[in-house]
Order: structure tokens, then C-alpha cells, then sequence
């Protein structure tokens, strides 16, 4: 990616966290860091940058905080809260990068897929090593987002959308990132695994 390309940045960590018992993983920690911490340094260089989930005063001044409506209504509602918190504070920038916050190592990853966009692409989504896509980290065309917001909007599919839906329309190009990079945590069994810990229930 050009350095004079520039991002946004929309972080989801809104989730209801089922298989954790509602431990919220965004405060769970991995080498002494929150998630959420690890999710905004992966994020870094981005002009701006919204959370998506629960308010927590915690977070530094210049990251904005929003939620999608009504709350846990998918990933696809989170992604169009996201983009009107970032429209709302200013002038969007040409790519948005889609981050969960569930992915401790996703760093190395989001750097692989900035130096992996491409002149005229609407976005790049991360693959794992085994080929496995994952959507909720990538960068896509902020343009491109907000018309397919636009699109399931209108046909009452953005309300409990799936991601996929969402960038269904986008030519997205795929980017094989390091290994581990995009393991998250889903269940106590992935938290132990990655050595992530959190106040089991």
C-alpha cells in the first residue's frame, strides 16, 4: 500500500460472547495488553478510529465510540455504525479498515495486507495459511462499504447481516497473512491455546 493512501479504522468489539459466558473479550489481555489495546496498535496509522461496542471511558480521547442499533444486531449493522460514527467526526478516508478486536496477533497481519492493496482494488481480505478467509479483518473501499450499507439497507438486510453479505458486492482481493496472525478467541478452549486470559465464569 502507498504510504500516502489513508485509512480509517472501524474496531468491532460489540459481541455477546456466548461461548465465553459473556466475558467481554475486548478487556481480556494477551502479554500484558488488553485486546482492544492490541486491536488499536494493529489499527495505528489509521486518521481515525471507531469502537463498536459498549462505551468504557478507558479508551484515549481521540477514538470515538458508537454502537450498533439495535445493540448485537450483527457484524454487518457494526461496520455501518462504525462508518457513520467516522462520517459524522469528519471526512472519510479512501480504504476502512474492518478489525475484530478477538484476534491478539492480528498486527503482523494488518501490515501484510496494507503492503497488499492494489490500484484500482476495493479492498483485501485476510487468509490464513490453510485458506480459510477472514473478512472481519481487512481493508476495503470506504466508498464501496457505504453503498453496500446503502444497498442492504434498503432491502431490510443489515439488521443481523452477516460480514459476507456486506462485502458481497466489493471485488476484494485475498492476502495470504503470517502465520497465527488471524487466531481468535471464540471459546476458553481458543483462549488457552493463544494464552489469552480473562475472568472465567
Amino acid at each position: 500500500m502507498d504510504s500516502d493512501v489513508e485509512f480509517d479504522a472501524v474496531i468491532l468489539a460489540g459481541g455477546r460472547s456466548s461461548r465465553l459466558g459473556g466475558q467481554p473479550k475486548q478487556w481480556m489481555t494477551y502479554r500484558g495488553a488488553t485486546l482492544l489495546q492490541l486491536s488499536l496498535d494493529a489499527a495505528r496509522g489509521a486518521a481515525g478510529v471507531a469502537v463498536v461496542g459498549p462505551e468504557d471511558g478507558a479508551l484515549p480521547a481521540e477514538v470515538l465510540t458508537c454502537r450498533e442499533d439495535p445493540p448485537f444486531a450483527g457484524p454487518a449493522a457494526a461496520v455501518a455504525a462504525g462508518l457513520a460514527a467516522l462520517a459524522y467526526a469528519g471526512a472519510l478516508k479512501p480504504f476502512t479498515l474492518v478489525l475484530a478486536c478477538d484476534m491478539p496477533r492480528a498486527g503482523t497481519a494488518v501490515q501484510a495486507l496494507r503492503d497488499g492493496i492494489r490500484d484500482g482494488a476495493e479492498g483485501v481480505m485476510a487468509v490464513d495459511q490453510d485458506g480459510r478467509r477472514q473478512p472481519l479483518l481487512g481493508f476495503y473501499s470506504t466508498a464501496a462499504l457505504q453503498r453496500s450499507v446503502q444497498d442492504l439497507a434498503s432491502r431490510g438486510a443489515l439488521i443481523n447481516g452477516s460480514v459476507m453479505a456486506l462485502l458481497a458486492s466489493l471485488d476484494v482481493q485475498l492476502v495470504t497473512v503470517p502465520a497465527g496472525s488471524t487466531d481468535d478467541v471464540d471459546t476458553w478452549d481458543d483462549a488457552a491455546a493463544l494464552g489469552v486470559a480473562g475472568q472465567e465464569p
